[in-house]
């Protein structure tokens, strides 16, 4: 079945309110235009200023890397509700909406708000920051980067680990460096033969002469231990934090050899055999 279609009427259309109607919006639009392009433009040389601003002050650099995209995205978010304004649209109905958006993305993203939220609480109770060796969720390494959802470390061997805010956040952790001394405690075993008190006044001696290890609080020496076939003594003293790991391979490198000018032996495992002959 065919339908007739008729052209309207152009001469029924009033083209002074057209003109007028596509002058009013044709214009709103393009100043929308300009001023989201000047206003994105500015943004970006604004958040390019605190972040200088930033390096230069002696604010925590684990709030650096989370404050400069907040700030963008709320600079953003700002510049847009006021192009909206513009068109005559309500910005608390907009906001609503926005609000509205935003409930049933964070349904979606529940694990990523977490993970926000997690940021959050670490830049305000600051269990670590920047620079510090910490151990969780299985990984030990040096805080490279605190970001508003993931914190970055970098391992011993400079292997990059991504852990979620929220599992740091919710768990627990070790903070290696957050006090500015460690202690430091070796172990040594020496032989039942030796005099226990002449080991402990070598080790003593041993470990105080050290240069790196601090006098207060003062080292010790324990004994802590007798063993199937040796006697083991604690050494125990704090150090700088920054020092910890040079220190103790130091120690443990050459104190063989303190033990060895003192003729103080170190035993090791060993098994008797006794072969009993029968006559037959």
């Amino acid at each position: 079945m065919l339908v007739d279609f008729k052209w309207p009427d152009l001469s029924q259309i009033d083209y002074s309110k057209v003109y007028d109607v596509v002058l009013m919006y044709g214009l709103r639009i393009i100043v929308a235009l300009v001023l989201l392009f000047i206003g994105l433009k500015l943004i970006k040389w604004l958040i390019k200023r605190i972040n200088r601003r930033l390096d230069k002050s002696k604010i925590d650099s684990s709030l650096k890397s989370f404050v400069s995209p907040l700030i963008s995205i709320i600079l953003k978010v700002t510049l847009l509700l006021s192009i909206v304004s513009m068109f005559g649209i309500q910005v608390t109905s907009f906001i609503a909406l926005l609000g509205s958006i935003g409930f049933a993305i964070g349904l979606a993203l529940q694990g990523s708000l977490s993970n926000f939220a997690g940021g959050v609480l670490i830049l305000i109770l600051k269990p670590y920051k920047v620079g510090d060796y910490i151990e969780a969720q299985g990984y030990s390494g040096t805080v490279k980067e605190i970001h508003i959802f993931y914190t970055v470390l970098v391992t011993f061997d400079n292997k990059k680990v991504v852990i979620p805010n929220a599992s740091l956040s919710n768990a627990s952790l070790t903070n290696y460096t957050s006090y500015p001394t460690r202690r430091l405690e070796l172990k040594i075993s020496c032989s039942y033969d030796n005099d226990v008190l002449e080991v402990q006044k070598v080790l003593e001696n041993y470990i105080k002469s050290h240069s790196k290890v601090l006098e207060d609080p003062e080292p010790g020496v324990y004994l802590t231990a007798y063993g199937d076939s040796a006697i083991t003594f604690s050494i125990r003293g704090f150090t700088k934090s920054s020092d910890y790991w040079e220190t103790y391979y130091d120690l443990m490198l050459h104190m063989k050899s303190e033990l060895d000018k003192h003729h103080i032996t170190i035993p090791y495992p060993q098994l008797d055999v006794h072969v009993k002959k029968t006559h037959q």
